[in-house]
């Protein structure tokens, strides 16, 4: 029985005198060591892992308030007012559980398996095309059913190709001044995974993976100029998907004008019932509960459209505390990746930065859409939102940041991971 506290105690961190501090290593002029007593490494960065926990728990409130009412809808009336409460919370336990065994797997092992991840995923990605095989949902065919859940290899897509990319730069690090060597190669892969993904379609899992890619290329000291001249790209080429799209087009549209007569029943309503909901929520909202949008007024309330309702119940300064929470975990994780990096830990850090790339951004696009400052795009608030592989897949990534920060402090202390 002492063997197995033992074993579950070096999970979360390390203990006894095989891990005491043994020399202090500088890193950006913070000496991280101690003199006097002996110190124990800390497993893992408690304040990234408790800031998580608290978004997890506030979004399966939020998800509860967005959904009880659901079964009034002819559409959801088989189901009892708890039913997407007690589904949210499988999702997590499931979650916790993968992001647990995760957290056991070293990164060097996560280098090598970065290849044949990103292989799994586009096959995914495949299968996911294939008639009778992948779910179709609204016209987007992006889901796998599991049975006991529907997983989306989209956002595994995400994870892998942010392996692949780390590992990418890290071998390419001799010839990264160069465009046809270095960029070219990285450029066809995501654009490979982009074709996938626009044929389910889902250009908001697209635009997330290509800024992951972009950012680790440049993180990774990419040419400047190859940089702009990518940013450039991909610029134009969204452009394109949109004016050559007649749906996407309108979405536009209806985004520079919700209000209008045309729109307002139409592309422009879940935009026009979520500005509405962020006015009714004022500066501290209605109350928990209090909500009258999510009472089927607001399409997705409980997905793609969660910040709206939690600006309705809980106003400017719930949606205030959401977006700081965000803000500080995105530094914190970015501060982990510098951190590695200046142990000479290249993958490591670009891992970690790509993972804070991943949460900062795409939680920036759904709060955008729900504000009315971006067109409306189906992506979900990371670690909030309704969905079971969408928080599977972040709290992995969460997970890999916690052993990097281990593995991090385990260095600094003149162990190694």
């Amino acid at each position: 029985m002492s063997s197995l506290v033992q074993r579950m105690t070096g999970w979360f961190g390390a203990s006894g005198a095989a891990n005491q501090a043994r020399m202090p290593v500088p890193v950006h002029g913070v000496g991280y060591g101690r003199s006097g007593a002996p110190t124990r490494v800390e497993g893992f960065d408690q304040a990234l892992m408790w800031s998580t926990v608290a978004l997890l728990a506030f979004g399966m409130v939020m998800v509860y308030s967005a959904t009880v009412a659901l079964p009034d809808n002819s559409k959801f009336a088989r189901y009892a007012s708890s039913h997407f409460l007690l589904r949210h919370v499988m999702f997590l336990v499931l979650s916790f559980v993968v992001a647990l065994l995760a957290f056991q797997v070293p990164v060097a092992t996560w280098e090598k398996m970065a290849p044949w991840l990103f292989v799994v995923s586009l096959l995914l990605l495949i299968v996911v095309l294939i008639p009778h095989v992948g779910r179709g949902v609204n016209g987007a065919r992006r889901w796998i059913g599991l049975g006991f859940m529907n997983f989306q290899p989209s956002e595994l897509a995400k994870f892998a190709v942010l392996l692949y990319a780390s590992d990418y730069m890290v071998r390419k690090m001799e010839v990264k001044e160069r465009f046809f060597r270095a960029v070219l190669p990285m450029a066809g892969a995501v654009a490979v995974v982009g074709l996938l993904l626009l044929a389910e379609p889902d250009m908001g899992a697209f635009m997330v993976i290509a800024v992951i890619a972009m950012g680790i290329l440049f993180l990774g000291g990419v040419n400047a100029r190859m940089f702009f001249l990518i940013v450039a790209v991909m610029m134009i080429a969204f452009g394109l998907m949109i004016a050559l799209s007649d749906w996407r087009r309108e979405r536009i549209f209806a985004y520079l004008d919700p209000w209008s007569e045309k729109h307002a029943l139409g592309k422009g309503y879940q935009l026009s019932h979520s500005l509405i909901a962020f006015g009714r929520g004022e500066i501290f909202g209605v109350g928990l509960g209090g909500s009258v949008e999510k009472l089927h007024w607001l399409p997705e309330a409980h997905t793609d459209f969660l910040l709206a309702v939690i600006g309705e119940e809980f106003g400017l300064i719930g949606v205030s505390i959401v977006i700081l929470m965000f803000l500080w975990m995105t530094r914190r994780i970015m501060h982990i990746g510098r951190q590695s990096i200046a142990l000479d830990r290249v993958f490591a850090g670009l891992v970690a930065q790509g993972v804070g790339i991943w949460i900062g951004f795409q939680a920036f696009i759904n709060m955008g859409v729900n504000l009315g400052a971006l067109p409306t795009k189906g992506l979900t608030l990371p670690l909030m939102s309704y969905g079971g592989s969408a928080i599977l897949m972040n709290l992995v990534a969460i997970a890999v940041v916690l052993r990097i920060d281990q593995e991090n402090k385990l260095m600094m202390r003149g162990g190694r991971p």
